[in-house]
């Protein structure tokens, strides 16, 4: 396809800036390795960010929401219209990453692609994509014409970030029902059974999470002619939040801009995207392991080893968002620390 702009390669770390970055790691005050995976980290961003001292002072982040047909079936503790009422909680600062968006000084940018009951909320961006998926027990969750958009959705968020000056994308996400979403998605992709992966989300029972992987194996059933690939499972079985946090991460590879990825849901869209194109892979950071069962086993699927682990379930990019002040002060021992030399000490004999 001529317009798959999703299949253009990531930019290229810069080497050389890496390589700079590191040989100022084995240069600071402070012996070898000390600072654990930091160093990695600031390395690793470096090289990203095509300069010495890399910093992440400009953040962006995007709350993609939508609503899931697959919610018909019973697999969520919430009603469906609390998608739509958490869209104005954003927007009117009562919601955790709105607070986190604050204290850290990021710009806040809402995307709703397509709510059960039609929202015009000044500040969302409405892309009304549909009513939310389709039920996905019973057919497609998106036509193409659908994920096209929503891919597109969260390229379009990414492409404002640049311009913007931005020098960190977290992706949120907010659905009634995307836990099963995601789990059926990581099952398609991982090839692993539903009860291997699917959790409470917001809050179910035993009952209702066996009820879940229920319905999950059904669709995963219905869907296996169709789920050749990792594009193809995002159109069955996804969800329109889903597709645009896939196309927002394969974005920032592109447009060469950090992303921090947060919980169990986010972690699946970055599992997608990679599965579309691997040359993403590199431009992902990982926010936090969340307390969703499945998490695990995606994020050592996509060899993820995240900077926090407090047992966060909440979404919205909050895991991402808390990690970074974590990535601020990895950049500041980096960029401020001073050399054996400068400080006249003396190194260990080489």
């Amino acid at each position: 396809m001529s317009n798959a702009w999703w299949l253009a390669p990531a930019r290229d770390v810069d080497q050389a800036s890496r390589d700079h970055a590191l040989a100022r790691q084995q240069q600071l005050t402070k012996p070898t390795g000390s600072l654990g995976r930091l160093e990695d980290v600031a390395v690793q961003l470096a090289g990203l960010q095509g300069r010495l001292k890399p910093k992440v002072d400009e953040v962006w982040i995007a709350i993609f929401a939508g609503d899931h047909g697959v919610v018909a079936e019973g697999v969520s503790a919430y009603p469906q219209e609390v998608t739509g009422q958490m869209l104005h909680n954003f927007i009117m600062g009562g919601a955790a990453i709105s607070v986190l968006a604050r204290q850290l000084s990021a710009q806040l940018d809402v995307v709703d692609l397509g709510t059960v009951a039609p929202l015009d909320l000044p500040g969302v961006r409405h892309l009304n994509l549909g009513p939310g998926t389709a039920n996905f027990a019973h057919g497609p969750a998106m036509t193409e014409a659908q994920l096209h958009a929503a891919l597109e959705g969260g390229r379009d968020s990414v492409l404002r970030a640049k311009a913007s000056g931005a020098e960190l994308f977290i992706g949120g996400e907010m659905g009634i029902g995307n836990t099963t979403v995601a789990t059926a998605l990581a099952c398609a992709l991982l090839d692993c059974p539903a009860t291997s992966l699917v959790g409470p989300g917001t809050g179910l029972d035993a009952e209702g999470v066996n009820h879940k992987a229920q319905v999950i194996e059904r669709a995963l059933r219905l869907h296996a002619d169709a789920v050749d690939d990792a594009l193809d499972s995002l159109r069955a079985l996804g969800g329109f939040e889903v597709a645009a946090l896939v196309g927002a991460y394969l974005a920032c590879a592109q447009e060469g801009i950090a992303a921090l990825v947060d919980g169990f849901i986010c972690s699946v869209a970055a599992l997608v995207a990679v599965g579309i194109n691997p040359s993403c892979r590199e431009w992902l950071f990982f926010g936090h392991r969340g307390a969703e069962p499945g998490h695990r086993l995606v994020l050592d699927a996509l060899q993820a080893e995240p900077l926090l682990d407090l047992g966060l379930r909440l979404g919205e990019g909050s895991g991402a968002a808390l990690a970074v002040p974590l990535l601020r002060l990895t950049c500041e021992l980096h960029n401020g620390m001073a050399t054996f030399a400068e400080a006249a000490v003396a190194d260990r004999p080489a």
